[in-house]
């Protein structure tokens, strides 16, 4: 099932000052009311993407109508089912711009792609004093898996700093790359920074030292052009749920060559092309890395995701976010005591429509629980970068995140509310 934007609302996109209004009709979650009647605001994006009706409707049809084993099967419904399941594998491929389906491996989430090439990729290849170069930004799925693989092979863990701004310090990463780096692993798009790494740099001095380079894409790919060509990435990792897709779905795209020589990450069904007693040989790519029944509706509605985003053009979304980015700092930044982490719009245009914050005096869970009374959701924490908050002498921090789906209407309701909350905290402390 293709699921895209209708018509009239195709025809609508070509005005990106329009997103919001044009698309959501298309979000029932975004229709419902919250406490006291007060219309619900979705802030919380870069913990998780809504879903439009057009993913939902593709997961009902592949239920009602499609659903059966991928591959093994040679009735009607295992074949339709296997065309929605690689279907969605070649429109990942085209979403990042992949030379072939078979560079992308489908995975539980991102955190078991990065996972698969540190135990696949990282096993075969790292030696005692070899060295991985991660940075301080890093959410803990780029900073676990490479710890628990410098304990298995004692490679060594270095970490890039960041500027004041709250950027990458490209300088202090190019000192740190030597002829023992092996690979370089790195978020594109910080989900507490909001910061755009310059990945295409990143890239060329890292293949200059012989050294690879893998791009976490999460909070990356719902909101701008993402090419992996023109990255100059060697592995990149995504996640659904990011997407405006389902749960439990995601996917490593790696160089087929890498591929091919990396051995398997899991044992099982699906990944085997001859079993004996005492030993097995493999399927070729991708699905010598894909063990077992897959979350088959999970693609095919991830496909889904990526169809109405391709039809809504990522170029518009980014536009669209940049001017709402804009405004979300405006009012933040009028808050008296308000530090917002990482990079302004003015120091960096192409930074994330998100915004992570601290208050001195105040709990960003309080914070978070006095707007989600009134009908706001935010997140609240640490954000999966416990070191990152560390580096700024936090423990944690309040976050807002934006989509296409916002309204600068939602974001004035959001600083408005924010700052009675804020007093209101103050005075009863």
């Amino acid at each position: 099932m293709t699921s895209t934007l209708s018509a009239p609302q195709a025809a609508a996109v070509t005005q990106p000052d329009n997103l919001a209004a044009l698309t959501r009709p298309d979000f029932p979650l975004l229709a419902q009311t919250a406490c006291l009647g007060q219309p619900l605001i979705y802030l919380d994006h870069a913990a998780t993407s809504q879903k439009p009706r057009q993913v939902l409707e593709a997961l009902q049809h592949y239920y009602d109508h499609d659903n059966a084993n991928v591959h093994r099967g040679a009735h009607q419904l295992s074949a339709r089912a296997t065309e929605g399941f690689e279907g969605a594998r070649a429109k990942a491929a085209a979403f990042v711009g992949a030379a072939n389906p078979n560079e992308i491996v489908f995975t539980r989430n991102a955190s078991e792609a990065i996972n698969l090439v540190a135990r696949s990729w990282g096993e075969a290849n790292l030696r005692p004093g070899d060295e991985v170069l991660l940075t301080v930004m890093e959410h803990h799925s780029n900073l676990v898996p490479w710890q628990l693989l410098a304990d298995r092979t004692g490679c060594v863990l270095r970490h890039a700093g960041l500027t004041d701004s709250g950027e990458l310090d490209l300088h202090d990463l190019r000192s740190k790359i030597s002829d023992r780096t092996r690979l370089v692993s790195l978020v594109q798009v910080s989900n507490t920074l909001g910061c755009l790494n310059p990945i295409a740099e990143v890239a060329a001095l890292a293949h200059a030292a012989g050294a690879l380079v893998l791009v976490d894409a999460c909070q990356s790919l719902p909101h701008l052009p993402v090419n992996v060509k023109q990255l100059g990435a060697d592995f990149l990792v995504g996640s659904s749920h990011k997407l405006c897709g389902p749960t439990g779905m995601g996917f490593l795209w790696g160089r087929e060559a890498l591929l091919e020589a990396m051995p398997p990450f899991l044992g099982g069904g699906e990944m085997i092309q001859d079993v004996y007693l005492d030993h097995s040989t493999w399927a070729g790519l991708p699905h010598k890395f894909e063990a077992g029944t897959p979350a088959i509706g999970e693609a095919v509605g991830m496909g889904a995701a990526l169809d109405y985003l391709q039809a809504i053009g990522l170029d518009r979304i980014h536009a669209w976010e940049q001017q709402l980015t804009r405004h979300l700092f405006e009012r933040l930044q009028a808050i008296d005591g308000l530090r917002i982490l990482g990079p302004t719009p003015e120091q960096q245009p192409d930074r994330a429509a998100l915004a992570a914050f601290h208050v001195e005096g105040v709990h960003a869970n309080d914070i978070a629980a006095l707007l989600d009374s009134a009908g706001i959701c935010i997140r609240s924490g640490h954000h999966c970068t416990q070191p990152l908050h560390r580096h700024y002498g936090i423990s944690g921090s309040a976050r807002a995140s934006l989509s296409f789906t916002t309204t600068t209407e939602e974001i004035d309701r959001f600083a408005d509310e924010l700052q009675g909350s804020i007093s209101f905290l103050r005075e009863h402390s």
